[in-house]
């Protein structure tokens, strides 16, 4: 599938970008030629009310959906487009995501449920120990591996969702609205954790967020309105 891959590239990029949704007889144009590039390391919003298309775009980026017309190129791969077979070996292999509502699995314990990827991608038991426990202690869940989500506060389940994010040695995390379910220190706190690993991993992040705590936070904005890119903003 690859095409071209390689350290000059940016890692991110979306050109001509157009997503058109149908509800009955009326037609939604979620985005409207969107052009951008991510950079390797960055630390990324997309920022904007609801139904900007913010969403809709970080879908496209992490192959959920597929536009329109217009593609996405992640190291050069065109990912746009591919089967859904396709796309969910590139996801496991390439991105991490960390959702709004968590997305634990309720049956599995904090550990299992972080464990999950690296097992479909057939690491061993013994590295995944070496990947996980220190992501764990990093997170402050140490003691927390054998419960299960209920058993745990929304702020601890988030903090498993990006253990399990990290776990999978992603090349991109994306993150949907990761802080619409927290209050404002758990908040602030995740944000800290994530912006730290960024800074030690050089772990690509890009939000979804109208959270103006994730967006002071964030070293570029991208700013979306009506589908459109209407500003982009770097420290």
């Amino acid at each position: 599938m690859s095409e071209s891959r390689g350290e000059d590239k940016p890692l991110i990029e979306v050109r001509d970008l157009e997503r058109v949704y149908h509800q009955g007889e009326v037609e939604v144009r979620a985005l409207r030629g969107i052009n951008l590039e991510v950079e390797r390391g960055e630390f990324t919003a997309l920022a904007g009310p609801s139904g900007s298309g913010k969403t809709t775009l970080l879908n496209m980026i992490g192959c959920l959906d597929d536009p329109s017309s217009g593609e996405v190129r992640i190291e050069g791969d065109r990912v746009s487009g591919m089967s859904r077979t396709e796309a969910a070996e590139y996801r496991l292999g390439h991105i991490g995501f960390v959702f709004q509502a968590y997305n634990l699995i309720p049956v599995l314990t904090a550990w299992e449920n972080a464990e999950f990827v690296l097992l479909m991608q057939g690491v061993s038991k013994e590295e995944r120990h070496a990947i996980l426990d220190p992501l764990f202690e990093r997170v402050g869940l140490a003691d927390y591996k054998d419960r299960k989500p209920h058993e745990m506060s929304g702020g601890q389940q988030q903090r498993v969702a990006v253990v399990r994010a990290l776990g999978s040695r992603p090349r991109i995390v994306l993150a949907d609205e990761p802080t619409a379910n927290l209050d404002s220190a758990t908040s602030a706190s995740l944000l800290d954790l994530m912006l730290e690993l960024n800074q030690e991993r050089g772990v690509t992040f890009v939000f979804s967020t109208h959270d103006e705590m994730v967006i002071e936070r964030a070293r570029r904005v991208i700013r979306l309105d009506s589908g459109r890119v209407v500003a982009d903003e770097r420290d």
